[in-house]
């Protein structure tokens, strides 16, 4: 038996396709996606079947891409290979993919303004399993008012206020514990900043002093941010949440909007008008499914300020919110973060006083909140991503 371009010949002369190319993994909780192309050349018949490996032997068969292997070791590095399959044979080993490494569900708080004053420190919880957070590590500095994202391996922070505000950005690797480092920074200065991501880009929009600046950065690459474009109002003190493909930008203060912006995240670009939440509100905090973006508490102008109103959108499509239930008490200055099914709202403000408390919601249905833990301390303005959020779908 010869090789022919890749694939092999049989003594007969009918041969294997050539192998497929461009492999590259997503890894997630103790599983990887396969993505890859396909060959142009398939040989004498019609590729039958595709197979995706790992080194150690674990695999996956699939008539197309993507391929999904399963039971991988959560904190191992993984590359992967896939071959094409016909009626006369197999084809030689694609190009390996990529360094992965699957990991565990968490969901990450960071920074914040405890009754102490701004803190550093970063803490986890699994946002599938109800309980009180665990201590992670710290952030380069204290400081509240920050914005985060993350992708499948990394958390970001960027910008918050220590004692002025500043335009740090700093990163984790989820799957690990430990204290963050340095990234880059933002094109601004800026507290009371929006963050939201897909899987490979971060984007951080508005903040403190009316800003309208959209930055975004390339996750997996340290270095500074890029201007991405405007927000159609510029304002801090708003909710963030991603699609996969769409970020959505909700409420905020220049003076109090109801404003409901959107971006492509995968271009650059000013957002556009997408809808309006039920009440111009300040400090709410918002989160995601790979359809649905909700958005919870905030405070408006009127008496009581604080509100514990839950409402939802359809990220793919345009228009005004829909009520969803409500938050167990008022409150503003929270975050919020997901696992692509459950939502998570913690921290924030009850009138003057600030809570530690963590509720949860099922993304797809409607209803009220309820009790999922505690934070480690009551704070307001805290920065909360996820490695399993709905813009990683």
């Amino acid at each position: 038996m010869v090789r022919r371009n890749g694939g092999f010949i049989g003594t007969d002369g009918l041969d294997a396709p050539d192998p497929p190319t461009g492999v590259t993994g997503t890894a997630s909780n103790a599983q990887v996606s396969v993505a890859f192309t396909a060959p142009t050349d398939t040989g004498t018949s019609a590729i039958t079947a595709f197979v995706a490996t790992t080194d150690d032997g674990f695999g996956a068969t699939g008539s197309s891409s993507p391929l999904t292997i399963t039971s991988l070791t959560n904190g191992t590095a993984y590359t992967t290979r896939v071959y094409a399959v016909n009626a006369y044979g197999t084809s030689a080993a694609s190009v390996a993919s990529a360094s992965f490494t699957p990991s565990a569900p968490r969901a990450l708080f960071g920074g914040g303004q405890s009754a102490g004053g701004n803190t550093n420190v970063i803490e986890y919880v699994d946002p599938a399993s109800a309980g009180n957070a665990t201590d992670f590590g710290d952030l380069t500095a204290a400081r509240n008012g920050l914005g985060s994202c993350g992708s499948e391996t990394r958390g970001l922070w960027g910008g918050g206020e220590v004692s002025s505000d500043v335009d740090t950005i700093d990163f984790v690797t989820i799957s690990t514990t430990g204290n963050a480092q340095d990234f880059g920074d933002l094109t601004a200065a800026r507290a009371q900043v929006g963050g939201l991501s897909n899987t490979t880009r971060g984007v951080f929009g508005g903040g403190t002093g009316d800003s309208d600046v959209i930055d975004y950065v390339t996750i997996a690459s340290a270095g500074n941010a890029t201007d991405f474009g405007n927000l159609t109002d510029g304002r801090g003190y708003l909710g963030a949440t991603s699609s996969p493909t769409r970020g959505v930008f909700g409420g905020g203060l220049s003076s109090r909007v109801d404003t409901i912006d959107y971006i492509t995240i995968g271009s650059t670009g000013n957002a556009t008008d997408f809808g309006n939440l039920s009440a111009a509100r300040i400090g709410l905090a918002a989160c995601s499914s790979s359809t649905r973006g909700v958005f919870g508490g905030g405070q408006v102008d009127a008496d009581p300020a604080d509100v514990n109103i839950i409402e939802y959108i359809t990220i793919g499509s345009t228009g005004n919110v829909t009520d969803f239930g409500n938050l167990t008490a008022i409150r503003s200055r929270l975050t919020a973060l997901s696992n692509n099914t459950k939502g998570l709202f913690a921290g924030g403000q009850e009138g003057s006083t600030k809570v530690n408390k963590i509720e949860t919601i099922t993304i797809a249905s409607t209803g009220n909140a309820s009790d999922f833990g505690d934070l480690t301390a009551a704070k307001i303005y805290i920065g909360a991503c996820s490695n399993v959020h709905g813009g990683l779908q």
